[in-house]
């Protein structure tokens, strides 16, 4: 059964892009009620939001005096978003205003409330808004981070609204009772994502199914946190950034141990969720290799090992390159073998690496990659096991930071 969705959407030029936030819910089955302000009518009439929603558009407490819908419309509904919220909406609802039909709504409501600024960036950086944002997460609201990236005009920075589907999935997810960590708020966080590809030829190469679901999850996770964000990325879906992160993009798996390498010193947690290539071809030819060919180089390729990402980061704490505070996660796409379980294997893994925590999955058959939903067990370095239930790669990111974002040294 779907959620019962309210909509809020800001007088704001980003406001259009509600129109596909509201498609993105009702195609995944929820019901939403769309409560503009009046300001938010010049932008996108009240017509498209009944179409695209089949309810009534109203914004003023006046309307259906009888139902008291001022009050029914929170009290009614599973979540709450409000996207755009412009400046001036943020200030509104940190006074606790409700002079009209949107503001009055998020009062009343007692369900999760996630707001989505969208401003130009000078506004976004005021110190009267930044007040009433953490004045607003301090009631107990869910204030998504802006992306970066082009505004109105030729301006560019943070402040502009997040992919209209990154809004709905995050707030499913918070909906779901999962919330970004905020004890990562300000930290350096790396992480890597996607497979690695080693070239045999100029058309051919070894790789494997790693879509980069996950850890671009954990990647808008750690950016809703607060985080400052660096993904270090291979081969991916087609995915979009999260909020504000830097994104290095890498190929092969040195190139990846050299850009990790570089940016390892400056971090206070480094998740290797890529999947990257234990091996590569000894030689790389420079022309399409022929099947067939006399020397029948497609039939036999040598192989060479690839650095050990992990393993070295590791090696590089315990010679203090990277600081002895900074928190190593690493993961393990296992498989049932004779004798061992997916967990036991991942156990071994995490003692032979020597990291502080493992993420391992099940991947037999096929699942985890290119998939929806993760699941699995986060093993700490001293025993401890927590099981990530099923669930969408974003909910099982919430989980897997907030459990490493719980240690002493994110807290200190």
């Amino acid at each position: 059964m779907g959620l019962k969705v309210v909509l809020g959407v800001g007088g704001g030029i980003a406001a259009y892009k509600a129109c596909q936030v509201v498609r993105d819910f009702t195609e995944a089955g929820d019901d939403v009620r769309v409560v503009p302000t009046p300001a938010a009518l010049n932008f996108v009439g009240s017509a498209t939001f009944e179409a695209l929603s089949g309810h009534p558009v109203s914004t003023t407490v006046f309307d259906a005096v009888d139902e008291v819908q001022h009050v029914r419309i929170g009290q009614e509904a599973d979540l709450v978003v409000v996207a755009p919220a412009t400046a001036d909406l943020l200030a509104r609802l940190a006074a606790g205003r409700a002079d009209d039909l949107l503001t009055a709504s998020v009062l009343v409501a007692t369900c999760p409330v996630v707001i989505v600024p969208a401003m130009h960036t000078e506004m976004w950086k005021n110190p009267a808004v930044r007040r009433n944002v953490e004045l607003l997460r301090e009631f107990g609201y869910v204030v998504m981070e802006p992306a970066h990236g082009r505004l109105t005009g030729a301006d560019s920075g943070p402040g502009r609204l997040p992919d209209p589907a990154q809004i709905a999935d995050f707030a499913r997810s918070v909906a779901r009772g999962h919330r970004p960590p905020r004890s990562l708020a300000g930290r350096r966080v790396l992480i890597t994502a996607g497979g690695t590809q080693e070239n045999i030829d100029p058309v051919r190469y070894i790789g494997n199914r790693s879509s980069g679901r996950q850890g671009f999850a954990l990647g808008e996770v750690a950016a809703q946190a607060g985080a400052r964000v660096t993904m270090v990325v291979g081969d991916t879906d087609a995915l979009s950034t999260p909020a504000g992160a830097e994104v290095v993009r890498v190929r092969s798996t040195r190139q990846m141990h050299a850009a990790v390498q570089e940016r390892a010193a400056a971090s206070d947690l480094i998740i290797m969720a890529a999947a990257v290539a234990d091996f590569r071809p000894l030689n790389e030819a420079d022309s399409k290799l022929k099947k067939g060919s006399a020397d029948d180089a497609l039939r036999h390729v040598d192989l060479v090992e690839n650095p050990d990402i992990l393993r070295d980061l590791v090696d590089w704490r315990r010679a203090g390159v990277v600081p002895a505070g900074t928190i190593i996660v690493g993961f393990a796409a296992e498989t049932e073998q004779p004798g061992a379980s997916v967990r036991e294997l991942a156990r071994k893994k995490l003692q032979r690496k020597g990291c502080d925590f493992l993420m391992c999955n099940d991947v037999s058959g096929g699942a985890v990659f290119g998939q929806d939903r993760n699941s699995g067990w986060l093993l700490a370095a001293d025993g401890r096991e927590t099981v990530i239930a099923d669930g969408s790669k974003l909910d099982v990111a919430m989980e897997i930071l907030t459990h490493v974002a719980g240690e002493r040294i994110l807290n200190d």
